[in-house]
């Protein structure tokens, strides 16, 4: 039955990566999906792509508990890894897309274990509530009312982001332009009002410990990184479904998001934690 996890592969990891925000997890979580597929019998499962997405799910909701007091005690604000090509085989599904944002994958630290799992199995994939009760070892009532409260916390803390990708792409062209070039106008004509800088160094890397609000505020952190970086080199990307740049310096990578909204940049994502950029090659 090799055949058919890697079939389900792509999937599964998809399914892991929304539920814990990284990719080495998302990998090792496959990794013992694999491991423990191997001595079942495979022609009783009637149903092998929902058998090995409950395995995946269980395993997921165990990294999540183990790692919930790692979370607690982060230094500053914490960014999920970056996914550089998200490997889903329905990309141009717009909520596959929108599921995988950085945005998203933050607000989804509100939730508990159990509802994050149910929050992404059933809008990101679309599993109906019968399978959704086998694979969490709920009631369908009781998925239901999950998903709606998860629901609820997750509009309650997206911002909001709305522009079609060509026009994205030139809105993020523009922003990441004034950037290299430290052009305090040009950061100012793109950013919203109410603009956001959200940066992840772990305690590893030189970052804010706190949220940059306000276009002045986060014009003037932008423009004092390309004075303090005149030589750095900025290339862009797809991250997590949005616009974005690997960001490289004599210090190594930095991965830098994009959310828009109309004509404006309303929040940039700055991953700067190396443990976060071990995949990440700046060429």
């Amino acid at each position: 039955m090799t055949g058919v996890f890697e079939a389900e592969r792509d999937r599964l990891f998809a399914i892991a990566y929304r539920m814990l925000g990284s990719v080495a997890d998302a990998e090792d979580v496959l990794q013992d999906v694999w491991l423990a597929w191997q001595p079942v019998d495979h022609p009783e499962v009637a149903r092998p792509a929902a058998y090995l997405a409950r395995m995946t799910t269980n395993r997921c909701l165990d990294t999540l508990r183990a790692a919930r007091r790692h979370r607690e005690a982060y230094v500053g604000p914490w960014l999920p890894e970056p996914l550089l090509a998200t490997g889903d085989a329905d990309d141009d599904d717009a909520e596959l897309a929108d599921s995988v944002r950085i945005a998203f994958l933050v607000a989804l630290e509100s939730l508990s274990p159990a509802e994050r799992a149910a929050l992404v199995l059933r809008d990101a994939f679309g599993y109906p509530y019968d399978e959704l009760a086998g694979i969490l070892d709920r009631s369908e009532t009781a998925c239901r009312q999950v998903v709606a409260r998860a629901r609820r916390h997750v509009q309650a803390r997206r911002p909001r982001q709305s522009a079609n990708p060509a026009h994205a792409d030139e809105v993020a062209a523009r922003f990441l332009a004034a950037a290299r070039h430290g052009d305090l106008d040009g950061l100012l004509a793109v950013l919203h009002p109410d603009a956001e800088l959200v940066s992840d160094g772990g305690g590893k890397a030189s970052a804010a410990r706190r949220t940059v609000t306000g276009a002045d505020p986060v014009a003037r952190f932008v423009a004092g990184i390309a004075a303090r970086q005149p030589d750095a080199e900025y290339r862009p990307v797809l991250v997590n479904a949005a616009p974005g740049a690997i960001m490289t310096t004599a210090e190594g990578p930095t991965v830098i998001s994009i959310d828009i909204d109309g004509e404006r940049v309303t929040r940039i994502h700055v991953i700067r934690n190396p443990d976060k950029l071990t995949h990440v090659h700046p060429s």
